[in-house]
């Protein structure tokens, strides 16, 4: 985590201010659980949500550290435990590189820290937001991120659905907590209406463009990098964007393999990969991830003059146009 903020330094500080509340806040008697929780506290997470809600800070006077900390830890905790809630639906065995708290500790446990997870969030956000509306704004925000997940659960092995059902699917479950994390930092500064709009729609388009790229590097060229990734998601029936532009070039391509279902060798999901790139399906994408990073950009570019304009459209550069 450190490495990755090492020249964003005053971002690096607040980072770690997160992380040390996080497993203050995570330590209960249950031993398993406490150990579940810094595993994946300490897992080589980026902590994304916070530092957007962080560099939002800057346009606002309200500089309440310990507020502004508690705030950002809620975001981060929120993601933590749909990320084991998602570990258990997939059946997971990894998680950022390491083992998964539901393959390491069993699915029990996993479940429970979790809902320890989603507790913790509840604690911290009454406590810096109790009274205000961001009470349900963050409310909204989960059944948006609940929803989106039920979008992506109920188009398993659809191979007619369309590309607005999974910018839909991912504008929940992935693009609603980056909206999420920069409106708060915004909004919890002071600052101006203007900027709050600006930042949720720059959170959305980045947390949008931010999946697509991640579904865009899971068809790597590369078969050495032929990866978890692709295999889960064509086993369980999740079709991303590189693979729902080239089935609408050619269905008729896809149809034998994509009929097996869950029941496909390795052998199909590499035919499948390939007839993606080689349809075009991963160019295309990144062209769709290229426009939503420059609607980012454009938003950006609108925000007051300061050195933290200038750290979001690096920030944003460097993590969507890195391989698009």
């Amino acid at each position: 985590m450190s490495s990755y903020w090492k020249t964003y330094p005053v971002l690096e500080k607040q980072v770690a201010l997160v992380k040390n509340l996080i497993e203050q806040r995570v330590q209960v008697r249950n031993p398993e659980i406490s150990q579940a929780v810094a595993q994946l506290a300490q897992a080589g997470g980026k902590y994304l949500r916070p530092a957007f809600f962080f560099l939002f800070t800057n346009f606002g006077p309200n500089q309440d550290e310990d507020r502004l900390t508690k705030i950002a830890a809620s975001l981060e905790i929120l993601h933590m435990a749909t990320l084991i809630h998602d570990d258990i639906i997939d059946d997971s065995p990894l998680r950022r590189g390491t083992v998964s708290i539901q393959a390491k500790f069993g699915k029990d446990i996993a479940v429970y820290t979790g809902d320890l997870l989603f507790t913790i969030f509840f604690d911290l956000t009454l406590e810096t937001m109790n009274g205000s509306h961001y009470m349900q704004i963050n409310a909204a925000a989960m059944k948006k991120i609940l929803l989106g997940e039920l979008d992506q659960m109920q188009l398993r092995y659809n191979q007619t659905q369309s590309i607005r059902d999974y910018l839909r699917s991912i504008s929940g479950k992935t693009a609603e907590l980056f909206r999420l994390a920069s409106l708060e930092g915004a909004y919890f500064s002071g600052a101006s209406p203007e900027v709050v709009r600006r930042a949720g729609r720059i959170g959305l388009n980045i947390g949008l463009a931010f999946q697509m790229l991640d579904d865009i590097l899971d068809y790597s060229a590369n078969q050495a990098d032929f990866n978890k990734p692709v295999i889960e998601d064509l086993n369980t029936g999740v079709y991303t964007l590189p693979l729902l532009l080239a089935l609408k070039k050619e269905p008729a391509a896809f149809k034998p393999y994509l009929d097996k279902q869950n029941q496909m060798e390795l052998a199909d999901m590499q035919d499948v990969a390939n007839l993606v790139r080689t349809l075009g399906g991963v160019d295309a994408a990144r062209e769709v991830a290229r426009k939503f990073t420059h609607k980012a950009l454009v938003d950006i570019e609108g925000l007051p003059k300061s050195q933290t304009k200038k750290q979001l459209t690096k920030l944003t550069n460097h993590l969507l146009k890195r391989k698009i």
